[in-house]
């Protein structure tokens, strides 16, 4: 009885002390992931003569003035408000046509339908700069002089460019979620009368809840840093975010205290809208990956 009490404790005593390990190794990857915030913070209350000879200390006077010269320079309400349209419009046509197309591919067992999906899966691993010349030159011919209709330099082509590029990853989230659904809910369902409309926003868009924050989450966090692709089909015309904080980098001169409040200023609504469904993430995806 002895021998297995302390063969008991040692197993205990190992299990702490490997716990202990991969918590000061948490911390410590933790330390790490925040120093870059650390330095945006700090740095974004300071003039530009104190940026380069303390980088890493807290500012000797804290100069709130970085903030709304920053506001004033990126004209930032208008910057705002197209990155919010863009990114709102965008995730929601993301999440309703992937949530269907997922649907549709995941119910429907047929040789097709896997290589379709297959074909979006192997898109995922295609990066985005073997595509953006030839696909800025195809939308560049996209347009009707009559109408006034482009798809460059607006927000619907920018809106639909986003949809084809995250439909991919979101469309292979989904469909690993779906398989996960019992297929006798939606029987059941059509056994009362649904029709198949019915049976997608009634019954299964519902029961997608956590994968779709995640998409919401993962596409929203993409679209509303990315620079690349609306500095190709858009800089010039219309500014978002991204495109208007480059106006503090210039060929001479780079305005190190202006944009680091504007880093700060862009980050908020995304940690904002995080906090609020982070509860989900985890969740959605942890189910999305189990088949």
């Amino acid at each position: 009885m002895q021998i297995k009490r302390q063969s008991k404790l040692k197993t205990l005593n190992s299990y702490n002390y490997k716990l202990g390990i991969l918590e000061t190794l948490g911390w410590c990857l933790l330390i790490i992931y925040m120093v870059p915030f650390y330095l945006m913070l700090i740095n974004s209350f300071k003039s530009r003569r104190e940026i380069f000879d303390n980088t890493t200390g807290l500012p000797s006077k804290w100069n709130f003035s970085n903030y709304t010269a920053a506001i004033e320079r990126m004209n930032m309400s208008s910057a705002f408000i197209n990155s919010l349209i863009i990114t709102a419009l965008s995730i929601i046509l993301i999440v309703l046509f992937s949530s269907m197309a997922a649907w549709t591919l995941a119910r429907t067992k047929t040789k097709t339908s896997k290589v379709i999906f297959y074909l979006f899966v192997a898109a995922m691993i295609v990066p985005f700069q073997a595509v953006m010349l030839p696909l800025v030159k195809w939308m560049g011919m996209m347009h009707i002089d009559a109408i006034n209709f482009n798809m460059l330099g607006t927000h619907y082509g920018l809106i639909f460019m986003y949809i084809g590029f995250g439909s991919s990853m979101s469309i292979f989230l989904y469909h690993g979620f779906i398989n996960n659904i019992p297929l006798e809910v939606e029987e059941a369902a059509i056994i009362d009368g649904c029709n198949k409309w019915q049976l997608y926003y009634k019954i299964v868009f519902p029961l997608l809840k956590p994968i779709t924050v995640t998409v919401m989450v993962l596409n929203g966090i993409w679209i509303w840093n990315d620079f690349l692709l609306p500095f190709l089909t858009i800089n010039g015309k219309i500014n978002t975010i991204p495109l208007a904080m480059n106006n503090f980098f210039g060929a001479f001169s780079k305005q190190w205290e202006l944009a680091m409040a504007a880093l700060i200023l862009a980050v908020i609504p995304i940690i904002i809208f995080y906090f609020f469904v982070q509860k989900y993430i985890i969740k959605g995806i942890v189910q999305g990956s189990i088949k």
